[in-house]
């Protein structure tokens, strides 16, 4: 981490924010840098209140800008790329899909997402694993389980209630405008079938907040824009393409893309590990330029600090530099506030 003498500001400037929206943890950051956090204005609120802090506090950080961390996105040379909290968590020590993390994401308009699994009736329970013994106090598989089976089962370490797919779409009729959703699809279309769809097309016709359904099934993926074609689609293609990379080459990597992005799933959202993004562009294959080629977003997964406390190590910040630079849509972590705080530092310095 850079380390330099700061010149305070006077008085000490702080964004405040509505009552509604949780206030994150603050960095102070260089003239040099205010015109990148001012571009990020969606995220910031109307005006600046003064932090009465002691003189000498005043004194030591002269012409430096306060800012609230959210962990919504980070602005580079003015492109802005969302930070997309991953499995509900706005950090670490979050629950696994907290309903109260995603209900401050979606106030401050965050980009989320979360992995849902179909249920025997034909619903969807937000879970991760095909069975319940990892995540939670229950047993079997969750595609045998209806919701009634699932309503005494609780999530295990903090014996939070299950979050069913009807209680997303009751939370989504309100939500910040630029919130956006992630469905991750962990089942296929044989598993989910026309009753699952189905019963996406009752509860998510009319939503406040944007949703992209995503997953590995294309078929699945046809099936939700036939059926609901006002919601946005991803695909991941990543363990795809690190195989077709291993046996034919990186050619062969870039034709399958394009012939995904150009076939009938039309995605919106391309979500690729980041590892393997870097790796192609150092032998010369940027991913992200021929995503975009196609107008296509890219979702770089998913990259989360080590040490959230103390910001990125130097091979960290090499990587996630890299990645930035490349601009992608946006990135998933685990560590949002803190990856955007650790961002701010090592580059506070820079006009």
């Amino acid at each position: 981490m850079h380390s330099r003498t700061m010149p305070a500001l006077n008085p000490l400037l702080s964004f405040t924010h509505g009552p509604k929206c949780p206030v994150g943890s603050s960095v102070l950051v260089s003239p040099g840098c205010q015109r990148d956090v001012l571009q990020a204005g969606r995220h910031l609120p109307l005006k600046y209140t003064s932090d009465q802090g002691t003189k000498a506090q005043s004194e030591a950080t002269a012409g430096w800008l306060r800012v609230d961390t959210q962990g919504l996105e980070i602005v580079r040379g003015g492109n802005a790329t969302r930070l997309k909290w991953h499995c509900l968590r706005r950090q670490t020590r979050d629950p696994l899909f907290s309903a109260e993390v995603m209900q401050a994401g979606l106030a401050l308009g965050a980009s989320m997402e979360l992995d849902l699994r179909v249920r025997a009736d034909g619903g969807f329970v937000v879970l991760h694993d095909p069975d319940l013994e990892g995540e939670t106090t229950g047993s079997g598989l969750i595609a045998e389980k209806s919701a009634d089976d699932l309503r005494a089962v609780r999530m295990k370490g903090d014996s939070r209630r299950l979050i069913f797919s009807e209680n997303l779409a009751a939370m989504l009729q309100s939500a910040h405008p630029e919130a956006l959703l992630q469905f991750d699809m962990k089942d296929d279309y044989d598993c989910i079938g026309e009753k699952g769809i189905a019963h996406l097309a009752v509860h998510f016709q009319n939503i406040a907040a944007s949703v992209i359904v995503s997953g590995a099934s294309l078929d699945l993926i046809v099936a939700v824009k036939e059926k609901l074609p006002q919601l946005k689609r991803g695909i991941d293609p990543t363990n795809k393409l690190v195989e077709i990379y291993r046996n034919q080459g990186l050619k062969a990597v870039e034709t399958d893309l394009l012939a995904d992005m150009r076939g009938p799933t039309e995605p919106d959202t391309i979500y690729l590990h980041w590892p393997l993004i870097l790796q192609a562009a150092k032998e010369g294959l940027d991913l992200i330029a021929l995503c975009r080629s196609e107008d296509k977003l890219v979702d770089a997964w998913t990259f989360t600090l080590k040490d959230p406390q103390n910001g990125f190590s130097d091979g960290e910040w090499r990587d996630f530099s890299a990645l930035l630079a490349m601009k992608p849509s946006q990135i998933t972590t685990d560590e949002a506030p803190a990856t955007e705080r650790a961002w701010l530092k090592r580059t506070a310095g820079r006009a």
